[in-house]
């Protein structure tokens, strides 16, 4: 980076910290003391039966996720809240649907798309814990959109074309990257690191090096064959690289986890690790090549579990274990030809027997792993099922920092930590409902063990083609404008109740559209529990 980037680097995250208070007054400093320390590993397309201690029958083990599971709680009716990745992330990030941000649903992003769904006035996670005097960090794949300006000064859309068009100088440090959304440190990819170009490393706001190179997918080592499908062309930088992502990745975390230990071992951090696995194309670093019996795409979730283990051994070393909240989730079900092709090479279902998959409205495509490890607070061993939505990660953490959360912030949040502690009875949701958007922004909507789908079809795949039409299931109300199921009686979603059951199809519909002119699902008045009071 030219001495010019790097002091208007240096100015932009000054600014930009002023701008937020900094880390707060002393006496925020002292109480922040107290507070654990968080890391959110995300996942990349990982579906509900891609790990071991989900799926006893996969065709591989996933080790040192299974003890993260084994030393905390798993959740068996955890959602993303979306079926794809830019919504979920956003998801993630503000506590709210996407519809919130867009009024309908939202896209991944390509080359320079944006701007962020983040919108200047959104409360962020990373901003809320700001507040209570965390260090905060990010790393791996953004995706939520960034701004982008030509030497006109005009802004940038997605297509690979445009990304020759970025003048730099003009766009960076970028408006509306993480650091600008309540991120003291980041390193990121704009998109998917491994599939959508622009291939660029964005560390604290500025582009490290400009694409300038044609990428050509063919240059890629191809383990398995066919693995390497949705490796985009496109532009990149010189030196990106694509086979070591995530160890890049980790390693990104593990030094602002281990200097900041150094620097502030009093103040709390929080720290998210985006992964790109299980994203196509399936790039495993080249040491996890055959490390499972279960072809490249196994190979590709072992270096997953080996990631997850070197963090929990890494706040072990530190000596921060018991102060460190460790949350492992996943943006969406696995990937069609994934799950297509698994089964077929390995016998191995990464949809853990629910219908459907990225991108559809039907289980598969939704209901992600949730774990939860925080020793001498959550009480190990644990399996819940309740019912919880990647939203709640938000209120959730507000509760534990003390933090009163504004009706308009975080509107479908709700507050977990109970469920964490081991404290909320089990036959109690403490949803009444959970909403979830499919790859064209149409709702579900769950209440209970019964669930609406506000659209026909699966919301997201075709199942007309070839790939697909294996996996296509009889329908049995093919009149009817939406689905209802009941989860109990029918997780696989095989029977259509939308005319038999009209009076809950009808509350179920009327309940939907109160959700959606209300403008929040989660509760006004949300009142955190607190650390102390733990």
């Amino acid at each position: 980076m030219n001495l010019s980037l790097r002091l208007r680097a240096t100015v932009g995250l000054f600014v930009w910290a002023v701008g937020l208070g900094g880390l707060g007054s002393t006496g925020d400093q002292a109480a922040a003391q107290e507070l654990p320390n968080v890391i959110i590993i995300y996942a990349d397309d990982l579906g509900y039966g891609d790990l071991s201690c989900y799926n006893p029958d996969a065709a591989y083990q996933t080790p040192r996720i299974d003890q993260l599971a084994q030393q905390g709680v798993r959740f068996t009716d955890a959602h993303s809240p979306s079926t794809i990745c830019s919504p979920s992330r956003y998801g993630l990030f503000s506590g709210q649907q996407i519809y919130r941000s867009t009024g309908r649903g939202g896209g991944a992003f390509e080359g320079p798309g944006g701007p962020s769904y983040l919108k200047p006035g959104t409360l962020t996670i990373a901003q809320m814990l700001k507040t209570k005097g965390y260090r905060t960090g990010v790393f791996g794949k953004w995706h939520v959109g960034l701004t982008w300006y030509d030497e006109n000064n005009q802004r940038l859309g997605n297509g690979f074309k445009n990304s020759l068009l970025i003048d730099y100088e003009k766009s960076t440090p970028l408006i509306d990257g993480p650091n600008a959304r309540g991120f003291d440190e980041s390193f990121v990819t704009p998109n998917c690191p491994n599939t959508d170009p622009l291939y660029v490393y964005i560390e604290n706001g500025m582009v490290l090096e400009p694409a300038s190179m044609r990428h050509k997918r063919d240059t890629l080592p191809n383990p398995g064959g066919k693995w390497r499908w949705d490796n985009d062309e496109g532009w990149m930088s010189p030196g990106y690289d694509f086979m070591n992502a995530d160890l890049l990745f980790y390693d990104k975390t593990e030094a602002f986890i281990t200097e900041h230990r150094k620097q502030t071992p009093d103040q709390p951090f929080f720290a998210v690790l985006s992964t790109q696995i299980a994203h196509a194309p399936v790039l495993p670093a080249e040491q996890f090549n055959g490390a499972t019996e279960a072809g490249p795409r196994g190979d590709f979730v072992w270096e997953l579990d080996v990631l997850v283990g070197r963090v929990m051994d890494l706040v072990q070393r530190l000596d921060i274990d018991d102060n460190t909240l460790i949350l492992f989730n996943s943006d969406n079900g696995a990937e069609t030809v994934h799950v297509d092709w698994m089964r077929r090479d390995h016998n191995h279902d990464a949809s853990g027997g629910w219908r459907g998959m990225k991108r559809d409205g039907w289980e598969g495509g939704h209901r992600v792993p949730f774990i939860a490890r925080w020793p001498g607070r959550i009480p190990p061993g644990r399996v819940s099922r309740q019912m919880t939505n990647t939203t709640d990660i938000f209120a959730t953490l507000a509760s534990i920092v003390g933090y009163t959360l504004a009706d308009e912030d975080a509107t479908d949040s709700f507050d977990m930590l109970p469920v964490l502690l081991g404290t909320q009875d089990e036959s109690q949701s403490i949803r009444p409902h959970l909403l979830t958007q499919s790859f064209r922004g149409e709702f579900q909507l769950r209440q209970g063990d019964w669930k609406y789908l506000d659209h026909t079809g699966s919301g997201g795949n075709n199942y007309d083609s070839p790939n697909m039409r294996p996996y296509a299931l009889p329908e049995t109300a093919p009149d009817a404008s939406g689905q209802l199921y009941n989860l109990k009686t029918d997780p696989g979603e095989t029977t259509n109740l939308f005319f038999s059951e009209q009076a809950k199809r009808v509350e179920m519909q009327q309940l939907l559209e109160r959700l959606k002119t209300s403008g929040r699902s989660a509760p006004k008045n949300r009142q955190p529990i607190g650390i102390n009071n733990l």
